[in-house]
This record gives C-alpha cells, sequence and structure tokens, in this order.
C-alpha cells in the first residue's frame, strides 16, 4: 500500500531512506564473491567463464559456444514479428538521430606569437556492452547502449548477455543487436562477463570500457575492474518522481509510477503533489491497476517498500525536495511543466507534461535511458556518445612565443623543487642565444 505524508520533515527522511536503499548489509559479502569470480576469470580465462555461467546460470556451455554464430543470428530475424522489427528500427533511427547531435568536434585555435592549442577528440578501440538477459529480454538496453559507441565510431563493438534456457538468447536481443551495428555477441553474463571484457579471454577481447546495467554481482564488478577499464556509471535500482498538480490525470500518475515499480522489487516511484485529492486518488488507482498485473507479486514489493506519495505545500516545495533527491527520472505532469523547469537543478531525464511517460524516454524518443541512480544526478549525466570518445590536447608553441612565458615557468618550476622541468626550457633560451 503507498503511504500518504505531509509532514515535510518526515518527507525528507523518508526521501533519504529510499535513496540509501541500494546499501545493502549483504554488499561486503557479495563483493568478497565477485572479488573471486574476477580473479578466477583473470587467471583461467575461458574455463572459469564455462564454469560460473554452469554455477550461477545453470547453462551447460562449450567454449564453441560463447560466441553467438552468424546462423543464430540470421535465424532472430525470423523469430520477431514485423511490428517489433519495425519498432526496434524506429528506436534505432531516433537515439541515432538525437546523438548525432551531440558529437563532439575536434578544434585547434591559433593563438599570438604562433601558439596553436586545440582538443582532439578519438574513440576507444573496443567498446563492450552489457545487456541483462537470461529469462527477460531488454533490445531497448542493446540499443541505448550501442547506438551512441557507433555514432563515437568505435572501431569493435563487443555485446555479452547472459544465457536463458538452453543456451538461447532472446531473438528480440539479438536483432536490436544487429539493427544497432553489433554482430559479436557472446552468451555470458554476470561478474564473469564484465571480468572477461575487462582483462579478456582466449574467445573475449578484452575492451576499453564497458557500459550498460545489470545486477548488483554486475555493479560491483564493474566497480572493481574500474581503472583497468573504464566504464559509463555504477547503476543502481531504477527511480522516477513524479511532480504533479491537480491538473494531473490519476490514471496516468498511478500508472508511470507502475512503470518503475514493476522492473524490480528494490524501484521506486515517488509522488510530490499539492494536492491533497490527486494524492488519494492515485493511491487508490495504483491499488486498482494492480489487481490483474502480471508481475504483481515484484510490483507490489517496490510499492510497498519504496512507493511514496508526498503532499506538499506548493509546487516548490516540491521542486525543492525533488531536488534533494536528485532523480533518475523526473515527470513535470503540471499546468505549466516549462515554468516549473526552472527550478529544478538534479535529475538525469526529465518529462515534461502529461503526454510525455517516462516509458517514452525508455524506448525511442532518443536521449539515452542508462542514467544516474541514487542521487547521482547531482554529479552524472546520461550515457551519451562522449561516453565512448575521449580527448588529448594539442599544444605547440612557436621560439617566440616559449621565450614569453620561459621566466614564469622557470619560476613555478624553481617553487615547486623541479629542477629539470625548468631546465628544459633555460637549455631552449640559451641553445637560441648561442644561433648565429
Amino acid at each position: 500500500m503507498l503511504r500518504i505524508i505531509t509532514q515535510r520533515s518526515e518527507a525528507r527522511s523518508e526521501l533519504r531512506r529510499i535513496c540509501d536503499r541500494t546499501h545493502d548489509d549483504q554488499v561486503t559479502h557479495k563483493e568478497s564473491t565477485v572479488r573471486e569470480v574476477l580473479q578466477a576469470v583473470k587467471r583461467q580465462g575461458d574455463r572459469a567463464l564455462l564454469h560460473y555461467t554452469l554455477e550461477f546460470d545453470r547453462q551447460d556451455l562449450k567454449p564453441d559456444d560463447l560466441r553467438v554464430s552468424g546462423s543464430e543470428l540470421d535465424a532472430a530475424y525470423q523469430q520477431v514479428s514485423k511490428e517489433l522489427l519495425d519498432a526496434i528500427q524506429l528506436a534505432c533511427r531516433q537515439v541515432e538521430a538525437f546523438h548525432r547531435q551531440r558529437v563532439p568536434k575536434s578544434w585547434v585555435h591559433f593563438g599570438e606569437n604562433e601558439v596553436v592549442l586545440g582538443k582532439r577528440y578519438t574513440p576507444v578501440d573496443r567498446a563492450g556492452i552489457y545487456v541483462p538477459g537470461g529469462q527477460a529480454s531488454y533490445p531497448s538496453t542493446v540499443i541505448m547502449n550501442a547506438i551512441p559507441a557507433k555514432v563515437a565510431k568505435v572501431p569493435r563493438i563487443v555485446m555479452v548477455t547472459p544465457p536463458g534456457t538452453e543456451n538461447g538468447i532472446s531473438p528480440a536481443v539479438l536483432v536490436a543487436a544487429q539493427e544497432a551495428g553489433v554482430e559479436e555477441i557472446y552468451r555470458v553474463g554476470g561478474a564473469q562477463a564484465i571480468a572477461a571484457l575487462a582483462y579478456g579471454t582466449e574467445t573475449i577481447p578484452k575492451v576499453d570500457i564497458i557500459t550498460g546495467p545489470g545486477n548488483i554481482y554486475v555493479t560491483l564488478a564493474k566497480k572493481l575492474v574500474y581503472g583497468t577499464v573504464g566504464i559509463d556509471s555504477l547503476a543502481g535500482p531504477s527511480e522516477v518522481l513524479i511532480i504533479a498538480d491537480k491538473s494531473a490525470n490519476p490514471v496516468y500518475v498511478a500508472a508511470d509510477m507502475l512503470a518503475q515499480a514493476e522492473h524490480d522489487q528494490m524501484a521506486a516511484s515517488i509522488l510530490l503533489t499539492d494536492d491533497s485529492v490527486l494524492a488519494r486518488k492515485v493511491v487508490d488507482e495504483v491499488e486498482r491497476q494492480l489487481v490483474d498485473h502480471p508481475r504483481r507479486l515484484l510490483t507490489e514489493k517496490a510499492i510497498a517498500h519504496y512507493g511514496l506519495v508526498v503532499v506538499v505545500e506548493s509546487l516548490d516545495v516540491a521542486a525543492e525536495l525533488s531536488n534533494e533527491f536528485a532523480p533518475e527520472h523526473l515527470e513535470l505532469e503540471v499546468v505549466d511543466p516549462w515554468g516549473l523547469l526552472d527550478k529544478i537543478r538534479h535529475a538525469g531525464a526529465i518529462f515534461l507534461g502529461s503526454s510525455t511517460p517516462e516509458a517514452v524516454g525508455d524506448y525511442l524518443a532518443g536521449p539515452n535511458h542508462t542514467l544516474p541512480t541514487s542521487g547521482a544526478a547531482r554529479y552524472a549525466s546520461a550515457l551519451t556518445v562522449e561516453t565512448f570518445l575521449k580527448h588529448s590536447s594539442l599544444v605547440q608553441y612557436s621560439q617566440t612565443a616559449l621565450e614569453k612565458v620561459a621566466g614564469a615557468i622557470d619560476a613555478l618550476a624553481t617553487a615547486e623543487g623541479l629542477h629539470s622541468h625548468a631546465e628544459s626550457v633555460r637549455l631552449r633560451m640559451r641553445n637560441n642565444q648561442e644561433l648565429p
């Protein structure tokens, strides 16, 4: 049952509790298990991958089974409906069009005294994409991770995903991968898949960056291999915060809250409203929509533990509480969403107006659905093309330019006690003076 809170101090306390919900007492034990898996894969390669796939996923693979074959990729197209294929292709086009607008350009500036400064962007050589799987199917995750890598012109994109029954992988996932430009796919999941991407095995290549969401074991593995490879973020359970006024439709608000809750029993669904009548209607509507929900048990758990309705004095207060929470997804179901937007500082993605459910962003609006969670929106942003790029500074000084700053460099290097730094400039000045 959704709780309704009216006291601001209690609301703050509950929002902090929900934000901190991933601080599991069992994390230390899980991290120990993940370290063991990482080291085993690092030492034993494919043999460890097969061992852990059997132990954790209950799938018995041979080395030749790890890579998805070309015939499987071809067959996947025969196993999806035309309607689904059309939807996947539309999503790919929309996401690609959005991310092409975000590609940073290399630049060079020619200044005074022949000083040249610039920045050069280049993609990583290999990107690893993790797609949750097993008994579930997430073609949208494939699209959201692979398309930005493709737009960044990463030469080699490697995808891993856990095998399901009889070592199968969802045809929708395989089709989405191919439509997004990925054809190198391996059936392995969990911490062992992250280890394979980070260290490389006989079959799976070592990559430069790993992106994509997963369970706590995947998240811990990404955390532990960071530094050996880059990662996108440490994604926690999904969350939505909705700010609504009396103009909002309680049926829509309830549906959007349940759309988050059905992800995971730790998903958070929060409503902040200045209308107590709407609050009660939404609570009743959530109960009504749960009756025949196909994922009722899981969704009810999420709503019971991490669902919350807060009645606030004003939309300004709602914006203040939202900024403190820094939600992954923020919906503004109010009369003037663009006016309220000015008061929002921290959110992963913002959906404006009652005709913009968060599901639009999950699938095909264009912006990425891989977003910061658990308050990370205070300092982090969505996965983008830049995730797969790195930049190098470009610096060129003429002799005249160097002469103008030689004294300053000498003073700074001397202050830091770095003799050869200063000397590297002095020598150039002396040699220039000695030239005829």
